[in-house]
C-alpha cells in the first residue's frame, strides 16, 4: 500500500471512518508544474476507471474466481478490493491483474471506511441484492461534484420486488425474491442502470430499462456480464432487456479502455499546442471531444485503437454543452474550461449532468482566467497565457483540468489535494513526463 493510500484510508483523528479531506494534512502532497512546454510524443491508455470498479462488483454475483484484466493503477481500485474483502470476497492485486474469489456466503452488510471513500462502492448495492436479496450498503463519497442521488436505483429495485430505504446513513435492501420488470428512468443514470442491471441478471423474468445509460463503461459490463452466463440484448442502446437467469459463473475479462483519460491527453495536446498519439482506446468512444477540438483548430488522426491530436497554432473559441453519452462527457468539462481558458475569442461552456462542476472555475480564476459562471454556465474569454498560482483539487478531473492549466501558464504552478488525481490517473505524473512536461511530485 503507498503512503498516499495510507493516507487516503487513514481514519480522521478520534473518529472512525471520516472523510478524505479529513483524514490528509493539507500540502502533504503536491505537483509543481512549469509552463511553456508544448506536450509531444505517444502516450498508452489504461483500463477505464468507470469501467473497473463495476466490474469488481460484478464479480460478487458468481461463486469462484473472476479475472480482470487491463486494470488501471490508481487508488480506487485497492480501495474497491477492501469493499470486496469486507463481504468476505478474496481480492489479489497482480500488476494489470485483479482476481476476485467470491464464496458461497457473501456478507450483505457493507458499512466501513473505504466505502465511505468511494463514490463507485454503490455499485454493489445490485449484485449483493441479486445474490443475496439483502444489501445494506452505507452511503457513498467521493468527489465533491454535487448530488448524486440513489432515488432511481432504489426506484428500479422496488419495482423489481425490494423494500428500499436509508436508514442510519445506509441504503438498504431487502427482498423475498427479485422478479422482472419495466423500468425507466428519468435520466438516463449511469449507476442506476448500472445496480439494475446487476440485480435483474439473476432475477425471475424479464426486465426491460427504458432510458437506460449508453456509456461504454455499461457496454464493459454487460460483456462480462454476458460471458458469465447472463442473458442481455440491447446494451449500449437506450433499452436493456435484461432475462434472468438461475446462476452465473466465474470469467476472464479484459476492461475497457479509459476513454476520459484518453480524452485529458488529447485537450493536454490542445492546450499547451502540441502533437501526442493516444493508444489503447477506440476514439469512436470520444467522437463527441474530439469534434469540438476539430472545432477548435486541431488536426486530427483516428486509427482503430488510437489517435493522434495536434494544435497547430492558438485554439479557436469553441461552445461546450455536457450532455449523456454520446454527448460530450462531464468528466472532461474542465479540460474544455482550460481550453477556452487560452483560446482566441469567446466561449460559453454548459454542464448538464453536475451542478457543482463549476467550482473548478474558481481556481482558473486564480490562474488569471477571464471567466464567470452563471447557474448551469460558465462564459470564458481566453487569454494568450495563464499565470501561476497555487490551487486545489476538488475532485479527480479538477485536478487534471488544473495541471493542464498550469502548462499553459507562465511559471510554476503548484497543484494541491493531488490524491484526487491519483484515484483517476496511473502514472499520471509519468506519462506527463514522458510527453516533456516539467511536473514533479513533492512530498512536504
Amino acid at each position: 500500500m503507498t503512503a498516499t493510500l495510507r493516507a487516503w484510508c487513514r481514519p480522521a483523528p478520534g473518529r472512525p471512518g471520516g472523510t478524505p479531506f479529513a483524514d490528509r494534512v493539507p500540502g502533504v502532497e503536491r505537483f509543481l508544474v512549469t509552463g511553456g512546454v508544448r506536450l509531444t510524443g505517444d502516450v498508452r491508455v489504461a483500463g477505464a476507471k468507470n469501467s473497473v470498479l463495476k466490474l469488481m462488483a460484478a464479480a460478487l454475483l458468481a461463486e469462484g474466481t473472476t479475472v480482470i484484466e487491463n486494470c488501471p493503477d490508481i487508488l480506487d481500485v485497492p480501495l474497491m478490493a477492501e469493499v470486496l474483502r469486507g463481504l468476505g470476497c478474496e481480492v489479489v492485486l497482480t500488476g494489470d491483474t485483479v482476481s476476485v474469489t467470491t464464496p458461497a456466503e457473501l456478507s450483505w452488510h457493507a458499512d466501513f471506511p473505504a466505502v465511505g471513500r468511494l463514490r463507485a462502492s454503490v455499485c454493489v448495492l445490485g449484485p449483493l441484492m441479486g445474490r443475496c436479496h439483502r444489501a445494506e450498503v452505507a452511503l457513498p463519497g467521493g468527489d465533491a461534484i454535487g448530488s448524486r442521488p440513489l432515488d432511481m436505483h432504489q426506484s428500479g429495485l422496488r419495482a423489481m420486488g425490494a423494500e428500499m430505504a436509508i436508514e442510519h446513513g445506509k441504503v438498504v435492501g431487502r427482498a423475498t425474491e427479485l422478479h422482472g420488470a419495466s423500468i425507466g428512468l428519468d435520466f438516463p443514470s449511469v449507476g442506476a442502470t448500472e445496480n439494475i442491471l446487476t440485480a435483474a441478471v439473476l432475477a425471475r423474468g424479464t426486465t426491460v430499462i427504458d432510458n437506460a445509460a449508453r456509456e461504454p463503461e455499461i457496454i464493459d459490463l454487460a460483456v462480462m456480464l454476458q460471458q458469465m452466463g447472463a442473458d442481455i440484448q440491447g446494451a449500449g442502446t437506450g433499452t436493456i432487456t435484461i432475462r434472468g437467469v438461475d446462476r452465473l459463473s466465474p470469467t476472464r475479462h479484459r476492461t475497457v479502455g479509459d476513454r476520459v483519460v484518453g480524452g485529458t491527453w488529447a485537450y493536454a495536446a490542445a492546450v499547451t499546442r502540441g502533437e501526442v498519439r493516444v493508444s489503447g482506446v477506440n476514439p469512436a468512444y470520444l467522437t463527441a471531444p474530439l469534434e469540438r477540438l476539430r472545432a477548435a483548430g486541431a488536426e486530427i488522426e483516428l486509427e482503430p485503437e488510437a489517435f493522434t491530436v495536434a494544435m497547430p497554432g492558438r485554439p479557436r473559441a469553441v461552445d461546450f454543452i455536457t450532455m449523456p453519452y454520446p454527448g460530450f462527457p462531464t468528466d472532461l468539462q474542465p479540460m474544455a474550461l482550460t481550453l477556452a481558458a487560452v483560446s482566441d475569442g469567446h466561449s460559453m461552456i454548459t454542464e448538464n449532468v453536475f451542478e457543482a462542476r463549476f467550482r473548478f472555475v474558481d481556481e482558473l480564476i486564480r490562474m488569471g482566467a477571464d471567466a464567470r459562471t452563471d447557474g448551469h454556465h460558465a462564459s470564458i474569454r481566453g487569454r494568450d497565457q495563464l499565470s501561476s498560482a497555487p490551487v486545489w483539487s476538488t475532485d479527480i478531473r479538477a485536478g487534471a483540468g488544473l495541471v493542464l492549466a498550469g502548462m499553459a501558464a507562465e511559471g510554476v504552478t503548484e497543484v494541491h489535494e493531488v490524491f484526487h488525481i491519483d484515484r483517476g490517473y496511473p502514472r499520471f505524473v509519468e506519462d506527463l513526463q514522458s510527453l516533456g512536461a516539467t511536473i514533479e511530485r513533492v512530498t512536504d
